[in-house]
């Protein structure tokens, strides 16, 4: 069976996809599974072996400069690989009208998305024009049962186990990694109300440094710089990482001995990895993405409503002793 999975972007929203991956295989072992996704994200699905080719999709590349020549070769050359197989199922599991067009240009058989969106997602209703089956879900559904349960009907199976992303560990060994185990804050994220109070990244911090754990800072543009570096201005034990490629980020995220981060892509893929992790909701809705898949994953807050630094640090102590073994 030939499967095509279209899930463009982002990062947290391709990591969510990836159990999709694992669901198939568990119930068709000689299945050949290829994913459309943005370039960016590409290197991502590479770290999951069940996928057998990546179809690279530049969108927010090639709308910069939609009609030159390059990039009418490209999307021509994009065209010619999507084409190049004809499928047995074809999956879309973001419901949006690009990712829809990808469905209509690819050959095959069945083609399967979503009938509805969920609670403030981007959900775009003309995605069903390219549709053979429109799968309903819930208003509610978590993010990672959405796709699963988009391809458990495609494909004709039950979900009767944990989500699996099939996540190997990147082979990189970065100079700036520590051999000590450590603590990792993913403190920033492209909307502010989702962010955490600067003082109660502080007060943690103290905690873990007291508990002989350094805190290494992670950051994305100049303004997580700037807030990396005065936090750990105050922090006796903290590290302001350099600016980190994507595979860098998921070994930092995948080595740590705990993180914690707020509502965004590194915070999960660390509960992806399985890692000691708090994940914190400020102003988004936890159902939507939180970690629920393991012990490992303690979820605090919601929209509207930040826990408390005594909340995190409670968390995190329970994670940290139950897995000392590590220290």
């Amino acid at each position: 069976m030939k499967v095509l999975l279209i899930r463009v972007s982002s990062l947290g929203d391709v990591l969510h996809n990836m159990p999709v991956v694992a669901d198939i295989l568990q119930h068709f072992p000689g299945a050949q599974i290829d994913w459309v996704v943005e370039e960016a994200y590409a290197e991502l699905v590479r770290l999951n072996p069940g996928v057998r080719r990546i179809i690279p999709f530049a969108l927010r590349r090639w709308r910069k400069s939609l009609f030159s020549a390059p990039v009418r070769a490209e999307i021509r050359a994009f065209k010619k690989v999507l084409q190049e197989e004809n499928y047995d199922i074809i999956l879309d599991t973001q419901g949006l009208l690009k990712t829809g067009l990808i469905m209509g240009l690819a050959h095959g058989k069945r083609k399967v998305g979503l009938a509805n969106g969920t609670e403030g997602s981007g959900y775009e209703g003309i995605s069903r024009f390219f549709h053979t089956t429109s799968v309903p879900v819930d208003p509610r559904t978590h993010a990672v049962a959405r796709g699963r349960i988009v391809a458990a009907h495609a494909c004709n199976y039950q979900l009767n186990t944990a989500p699996d992303f099939g996540l190997i560990a990147p082979d990189l060994q970065p100079d700036w990694l520590s051999d000590q185990p450590y603590a990792v804050f993913f403190h920033g994220t492209a909307r502010a109300a989702k962010k955490w109070k600067e003082e109660q990244w502080r007060e943690l911090g103290m905690h873990l440094n007291q508990r002989n754990y350094p805190v290494l800072l992670a950051w994305g543009n100049d303004t997580e710089h700037r807030e990396a570096t005065q936090l750990a201005a105050q922090l006796p034990q903290a590290r302001v990482l350099p600016k980190l490629s994507m595979m860098e980020a998921l070994v930092l995220a995948q080595r740590a001995a705990l993180v914690v981060g707020v509502d965004t892509g590194l915070t999960h893929i660390a509960a992806a990895f399985y890692r000691p992790t708090v994940e914190i909701y400020a102003d988004s809705p936890r159902w939507k993405t939180e970690g629920n898949w393991s012990e490992n994953i303690i979820n605090l807050g919601d929209s509207g409503t930040p826990p408390s630094g005594t909340e995190v640090i409670r968390a995190v102590d329970v994670l940290l002793n139950r897995h000392c073994v590590t220290k």
